[in-house]
């Protein structure tokens, strides 16, 4: 048997963060350090609604609106987020080579080559277009990433009924760490592409090969269904 989540809609990202959280625990397999969920795929109809308010994660919003303005700085050095935040986590100098340079600093790629610029300019241009897609993952990876190999393949935008929609493909999410930073830095992205074409923000679909919980997460987490959970 498959164990997944196939184009499940949630209305914001904590609901989403839940539910997902509660079928990792009681579906997900042991994969490596984790328990994972594959091929998991679902829908946010509110992206702007951003917050994780779960009490067991204890989410950071000051630090992932840091976060953002990194991002928003195109600066893939760590010392850039230590300006900002006053501080660089310990994850980040992990990752970072002997310069503090990091890939994952998605800013970055999505400014590369003016790659952002040039979807705006696209999805003005022809707002049918398939082709308005931010390549994350360059190529170079496998030689070029050893200590930080971006989590994330792609991001594409489409116009549906004059609102834009955005996808974001990922090979790989932790949900405790990853998923409730990455979902906002995305959900922010959304909402500046459609300020820049003057659209309402759509609904966001998050797409991870492989969704997962760290083995040392599981023991602070209490398993409650998420239908006790919504009706607590």
């Amino acid at each position: 048997m498959i164990n997944t989540i196939n184009n499940k809609v949630f209305r914001n990202a904590n609901e989403a963060y839940e539910y997902v959280h509660d079928q990792i625990l009681q579906n997900g397999v042991s994969f490596g350090d984790t328990k994972a969920l594959f091929n998991v795929g679902f829908y946010i109809t509110d992206p702007k609604d951003r917050k994780i308010i779960n009490r067991e994660r204890k989410w950071n919003e000051e630090y992932a609106e840091a976060e953002w303005q990194w991002y928003l700085s195109g600066d893939a050095s760590i010392h850039k987020l230590g300006d900002i935040y006053g501080k660089v986590p310990e994850i980040w100098k992990r990752m970072a080579d002997q310069n503090g340079h990091v890939n994952s600093n998605y800013g970055y790629q999505w400014q590369r080559n003016a790659q952002l610029d040039m979807v705006v300019e696209m999805l003005k241009h022809n707002p049918d277009t398939r082709q308005a897609c931010i390549s994350i993952y360059d190529g170079k990876e496998i030689t070029n990433y050893a200590h930080d190999t971006p989590c994330t393949y792609a991001v594409q935008f489409t116009i549906v009924h004059n609102r834009l929609d955005m996808c974001v493909t990922m090979r790989s999410n932790d949900l405790w760490y990853g998923f409730c930073n990455d979902q906002y830095q995305f959900s922010k992205l959304q909402e500046m592409v459609s300020e820049r074409l003057e659209i309402e923000t759509g609904v966001y679909y998050h797409f991870a090969h492989n969704m997962h919980l760290y083995n040392d997460k599981l023991c602070y987490t209490i398993y409650t269904t998420y239908q006790e959970r919504r009706s607590g």
